[in-house]
């Protein structure tokens, strides 16, 4: 495994993918518990859009992606209030728009392997200011998580009652959105845009068939997460398969047998529980 980290090219992949997989789950848990899961598929297509429109005008396209992620999560935060019993209907129209958007200004861009590299990541394309760019933001993302650590547990479970305790919750809801358009924008280039919302689930499905609190889930997820980037590179690298779909794969198959051995476990227990009774 090593002797792939003697390029410099993968040595980039596996900084950036490590980095991504340490903040997506830390974003992932609030947006999972909070039934927002398809909130990661929305913004994933408007930063598809975003990295269409860098692309077409010749800017970064990740500087795109998050311009066009940061504006749609506030968009999905207009309208969420504008529908307060169907909030879903704010995840579908922002959607929507992320998809024409993608659709229309695609066909603009002159080079269709670039926009495609992000579509399910790209190992050999990450520049430097993207390391750099994915580096900084990683870690703006890492110590809000850890400074606001309270405050997004408490909004996790129940909202009203943090209002009441004296929380910000608006102001801690404005910050966690922008974090989770920050998160999805800056894993377009080495996750893809299509696959970045299943990286933001498995983890924390996975961690949370086995960990006994928010804590053990969150630092479980983390874990996951980071082995499911570095399996889904390697296996990437040797097999030339996409990145992208590689690590969800692997975080598929990972899910698939904690459930499998989970309920093995449970019909044993079951059997000796009903042995002993009878």
């Amino acid at each position: 495994m090593f002797g792939i980290l003697q390029y410099d090219f993968m040595q980039k992949a596996f900084v950036v993918g490590i980095l991504i997989a340490v903040i997506t789950p830390c974003i992932g848990i609030t947006v999972v518990l909070k039934r927002f899961s398809m909130i990661g598929d929305s913004l994933s297509h408007n930063s598809l859009a975003g990295v269409a429109a860098g692309l077409a005008l010749g800017v970064n396209p990740i500087l795109g992606a998050v311009v066009f992620s940061v504006v749609s999560a506030f968009g999905i935060d207009k309208i969420r209030k504008s529908f307060p019993k169907y909030s879903e209907i704010a995840i579908a129209v922002i959607m929507s728009m992320g998809i024409g958007l993608a659709g229309i200004i695609s066909g603009f861009v002159k080079n269709s392997a670039s926009f495609n590299s992000f579509l399910f990541g790209s190992i050999v394309a990450i520049t430097d200011f993207e390391l750099y760019m994915v580096a900084g933001l990683s870690i703006v993302v890492i110590l809000t998580v850890v400074l606001l650590y309270k405050e997004l547990f408490y909004i996790t479970f129940d909202e009203e009652s943090a209002r009441l305790a004296g929380i910000p919750t608006g102001a801690v809801g404005f910050v966690f959105t922008l974090l989770t358009a920050i998160t999805i924008s800056i894993s377009a280039r080495t996750v893809g845009t299509l696959v970045i919302s299943s990286l933001m689930v498995l983890p924390v499905a996975c961690a949370m068939q086995i960990a006994k609190s928010y804590r053990q889930t969150m630092v479980y997820a983390v874990i996951f997460a980071v082995m499911f980037t570095i399996t889904g590179l390697y296996i990437s690298y040797y097999a030339d398969f996409k990145p992208g779909g590689t690590i969800v794969i692997v975080g598929v198959i990972t899910l698939v047998c904690i459930l499998a051995y989970k309920n093995v476990i449970g019909k044993v227990v079951m059997k000796r529980a009903f042995k002993a009774e009878y």
